[in-house]
């Protein structure tokens, strides 16, 4: 782990994947090991019993007991391991490594899985010697120390030179105002690098010294708190008027100069009436991005539009995001919030309501309509002037029959909604036959426009709204 950073120093002994490993024995050393003889019970060798000191090389030896199946493969994959635990390597104070655990406390899950994915590869070593013994069987593998440095300097520098290459084409991609093509290869010699992130990598670029690893991540990190988002207008108003639509505008440049940010992936949130609403947007060569908010969510509390760069669509689908997730997750992710402004319709309610043909001075059916209109935020007013909207109800019942004392009659009702400037109908509905059962006709009346109430709450009442906005 890199807890230890803060000391300065600390050496990491790198254990080694068996199944990166053995390949390379078999690639390197075919002829190597067909030649090996193997020792015998009588011929026990002195390796087994004392481990062999060799300042030149680095010594691996593994064991397996004869029991498994596979114990030939697994001594092998053992002594390999063995091998690579003896290879350490010096996290440098100035490393990316060093400062991810010391300025971003990456967690120590993400450090173990930095360790383990870079873990030391090693080439050219070869197969000393094995034994049969009678319960295990044993093999000894020897590497070079200075065969090792030279394979290693060789492969870190194809790496470097990989990664200078990608990152001088970010600039450029940059300076054009591509930004994600530059995020993206700014990633990609990042991940390039990232065997050595525990390493020195001073390199010369345009003349001047630079730490490469560091400097990969440094650019990430310009690139996305450089984004200015800014959206016009600066507040989003929803009416009637508009129809509770309105087209925003959001622009993309890049700080300081203000260059206009083409094709980058942005986000769009707001309240909808069916849950969060999340769009993605890429904006266009002049760094714009269009989307209409609608359909929004009258219980929302301060409802917002909030616009961010999407981070994460910048990033390549082939690129491991067990790298990629928490290097994103240590960017400032720009974002910008506008208020959203509802001011819902003004309502002029007419009604006539009737129990066997005589007017209900109560109107029960409207009360139920005015509340919960009113609840949401609609506004009713005493004159068709003043309105929005002229919604009307229309409801009588009437007989349907008298059985063992019982009396039984039908409620139908009927909802009609206009716009009261063009009179285009913007709903109607109602409902037939809802049946009420009393002592007497008057009662059943009663009894049937009650539950044509909860009925007008549940169902027409959602239907209105959904046909208004």
């Amino acid at each position: 782990m890199l807890s230890n950073f803060r000391k300065g120093r600390v050496v990491v002994a790198f254990a080694l994947f068996a199944t990166l490993l053995f390949p390379a024995c078999k690639s390197k050393q075919p002829a190597v090991q067909a030649e090996i003889p193997v020792a015998t019970e009588g011929q026990r060798p002195a390796w087994v019993n004392a481990r062999p000191v060799k300042d030149a090389d680095y010594i691996g030896i593994g064991q397996c007991p004869k029991g498994r199946p596979d114990f030939q493969e697994t001594a092998k994959k053992n002594a390999l391991n063995d091998l690579a635990s003896e290879i350490s390597v010096t996290v440098e104070g100035n490393s990316l490594l060093y400062t991810l655990d010391r300025k971003y406390k990456f967690d120590e899950e993400f450090t173990s899985t930095i360790n383990t994915s870079t873990k030391e590869r090693i080439e050219g070593y070869e197969l000393v010697d094995s034994y049969d013994g009678p319960d295990s069987y044993w093999v000894y593998y020897r590497l070079s120390k200075s065969e090792h440095a030279r394979i290693k300097a060789e492969r870190k520098q194809k790496a470097i030179d990989q990664a200078t290459d990608l990152y001088g084409r970010s600039k450029s991609s940059l300076a054009s105002g591509d930004m994600k093509t530059a995020f993206d290869l700014d990633l990609r010699a990042l991940i390039a690098m990232k065997e050595y992130w525990g390493e020195s990598d001073q390199v010369t670029v345009d003349g001047r010294q630079m730490p490469l690893a560091n400097q990969l991540f440094s650019d990430l990190q310009r690139m996305t708190s450089g984004v200015r988002l800014a959206v016009l207008p600066e507040r989003c108003g929803l009416n009637w008027a508009n129809r509770f639509k309105r087209e925003m505008l959001v622009t993309a440049t890049l700080a300081p100069a203000g260059q206009a940010l083409a094709q980058l992936p942005i986000t769009v949130e707001f309240p909808g009436q069916s849950g969060k609403v999340t769009e993605s947007r890429n904006t266009d060569t002049e760094g714009r991005a269009r989307t209409t908010i609608q359909r929004l969510d009258l219980q929302a509390s301060a409802p917002e539009m909030v616009v961010r760069l999407d981070v994460e669509a910048l990033v390549s689908k082939d690129l491991d995001p067990t790298f990629t997730k928490p290097l994103l997750g240590s960017l400032t992710i720009p974002e910008v919030r506008v208020p959203i402004d509802k001011t819902l319709p003004s309502i002029y309610f007419t009604d006539s309501e009737k129990n066997m043909g005589q007017a209900l001075p109560e109107a029960p059916l409207l009360l139920a309509l005015k509340e919960e209109l009113t609840t949401m935020g609609f506004r009713a007013v005493a004159r068709p002037a003043e309105a929005d909207l002229e919604m009307g109800i229309t409801a009588n019942t009437r007989e349907m029959g008298e059985s063992n004392g019982f009396f039984t009659v039908a409620l139908d009702h009927a909802l009609k909604v206009r716009d009261r400037r063009s009179g285009d109908v913007i709903y109607e509905g109602g409902k037939q036959g809802v049946k009420g059962i009393q002592l007497n006709y008057q009662k059943a009346g009663l009894d049937a426009y009650k539950k044509a109430a909860l009925n007008l709450r549940k169902e027409l009442v959602p239907a209105v709204v959904n046909a208004v906005l």
